[in-house]
């Protein structure tokens, strides 16, 4: 058993630990957790509203150019020229219709493999005043080496790899060294490379988008192919670099985690990145230095964390002061109220201390007076020979009832439905005063069954009083005929006249306009009842 003196010392001690590592933890928590958590959240969201818009944009481009790629294969018959020229025309009047209807086209073409017909070339449009698609002159692929995929990329990849490609940007040369990005699809005829349809878009679109995308004062994004070659960066004029000028990514930018940390120009910097659907990485990059905040915002913080706690450090220790005393407060009370008569009061503290051995002694006392108490109320208010509540239990009864309707506490929507057993006095002198008994606890018996959910009451010796409420207030009509269904049925089966169920019923709905209390509404059911009685003794004859 600890003494208050030593529990005052504990918990003094406790409270100054729980403060000094609240104030470490909020700290540390503070610092790490909470401005990473923040910094990676912006990051991954900027960099997955980047990703949505550029997807969106490559693959209508991609939709746009397999359609027409599959029109076209489709659409070969041969490879005459005849053949190939009407079919070219077919495929221009076609792409002229899907082109129109995709965003960011710069140049749509279909190029023929000269290999395959030095003729016909196909066509190559270009809207380079955003207005209207015109025809352009082609590019004279005889010029070129197809073999050697680092001029006319365009044509030559894709006839090289034999697959769909994004190329990366390069300068066309023949619209004054636009630069541009472009989907090419390879297009055969049985087997045989024929050509490559295409579209082109411009790449300063593209570029737009990436940089648009900003966060705190120095973070930007930027775009690399799958092999870690830098397609666009806000701070470095790509189309001024030559192949071999072009920068090497950072160790650490090209890794499989969502985020990564590299340094750049001996700047810090943390990054997260998502892959594109045409194969780009959309990088959304930050120096560490800005996502680690103010620090003095940061220390001021920790110093008002610090002074929080112990000013809640200090109220702990008062409320717990408190709790010390409020016991022995308690016991004051309940000693007072006892030596009044009421042992109706709370004592809740249970500690294992001087205080709780005594309110633990003082409760048990109490206890057993309140349930020696409880069990003569119960029994003063309970009729002993049919179980239901007594006269006096009734009294109590319409007595609150009419304080909560005076007090307006309570809507006065109920009836009063008075009971009178038939013949009692017969069956105790026929039968004796046992038979008599049995026939008021089956009557009992049959009332409280009939209604359930209503207070039943045995007011005199053979009559008994139900208030009816609620659904057995609406429905009592129907619960009276049930009831006199009931008891003519135990008077058809039964031979033994203290098993007949006779009883002669008085309802009264309680009339502010007629009734100036409860009692009146039980009087009114007295005079039913009694009408009641006196007509069926007419019927009986």
């Amino acid at each position: 058993m600890r003494s208050l003196r030593t529990k005052i010392s504990l918990i003094t001690l406790i409270i100054t630990v729980i403060a000094v590592v609240v104030v470490t933890l909020t700290s540390v928590l503070f610092i790490r957790n909470t401005e990473h958590r923040k910094s990676d959240q912006l990051l991954l969201l900027l960099c997955e509203t980047g990703e949505r818009n550029l997807d969106y944009y490559f693959n209508s481009v991609e939709k746009s150019v397999k359609k027409m790629s599959s029109y076209a294969e489709k659409d070969l018959e041969g490879l005459e020229e005849e053949q190939l020229l009407a079919h070219t025309e077919r495929v221009k009047d076609y792409f002229d219709q899907i082109a129109g209807k995709t965003n960011g086209v710069l140049t749509y073409y279909y190029r023929l493999d000269p290999e395959v017909c030095g003729n016909v070339k196909g066509f190559w449009f270009t809207n380079l005043d955003g207005k209207d698609f015109v025809e352009h002159e082609v590019t004279d692929i005889t010029q070129y080496d197809t073999q050697d995929t680092s001029k006319l990329v365009w044509f030559t990849v894709p006839k090289y790899t034999g697959n769909a490609v994004w190329l990366p940007p390069y300068l066309t040369e023949s619209l004054d060294d636009v630069r541009v990005i472009s989907y090419n699809v390879p297009i055969y005829y049985r087997g045989q490379f024929i050509g490559v349809i295409g579209i082109e878009i411009d790449h300063s679109t593209m570029a737009e988008q990436v940089q648009s995308i900003k966060l705190y004062n120095n973070g930007y994004a930027f775009l690399t192919d799958a092999e870690g070659g830098l397609l666009y960066h806000p701070r470095i004029d790509l189309a001024q670099l030559t192949e071999d000028e072009k920068p090497v990514l950072p160790e650490g930018v090209m890794s499989e985690s969502t985020f990564t940390n590299y340094t750049f120009d001996g700047v810090d910097k943390e990054a997260a990145w998502l892959k594109l659907s045409n194969g780009m990485r959309l990088y959304v990059s930050v120096p560490v230095n800005e996502t680690e905040g103010d620090w003095q915002k940061m220390i001021n913080r920790i110093l008002i964390a610090a002074a929080i706690v112990l000013v809640l450090a200090g109220l702990l220790i008062h409320f717990f002061m408190g709790n010390f005393t409020r016991p022995l407060k308690q016991l004051t009370e309940a000693a007072i109220q006892t030596d009044q008569g009421n042992y109706d009061f709370t004592l809740d503290y249970n500690g294992n201390d001087e205080v709780g051995v005594l309110t633990k002694t003082f409760k048990r006392m109490a206890d057993h007076m309140k349930e020696h108490i409880s069990d003569l109320n119960k029994r003063a208010y309970v009729d002993a020979l049919t179980g239901v509540r007594n006269k006096g239990a009734y009294t109590n009864y319409i007595e609150d009832m009419q304080a909560k309707i005076d007090a307006d506490e309570e809507k006065p929507e109920f009836a009063i439905g008075v009971f009178d057993c038939d013949d009692l006095k017969t069956v105790n002198d026929l039968y004796g005063h046992d038979k008599g008994d049995i026939y008021l606890k089956t009557a009992s018996r049959m009332i409280c069954k009939v209604f359930q959910h209503s207070p039943v009451f045995r007011i005199g010796g053979d009559e008994f009083a139900v208030i009816l409420r609620n659904d057995d207030y609406r429905y009592r009509e129907e619960l009276v005929a049930a009831f006199e269904k009931a008891s003519a049925e135990s008077c058809k089966t039964n031979e033994n006249r203290w098993e007949q169920v006779s009883v002669a019923i008085g309802i009264a709905e309680y009339n502010p306009a007629l009734d100036h209390s409860v009692t009146d509404t039980m009087r009114r059911a007295d005079k039913v009842m009694y009408i009641n009685k006196k007509k069926k003794k007419q019927e009986m004859g």
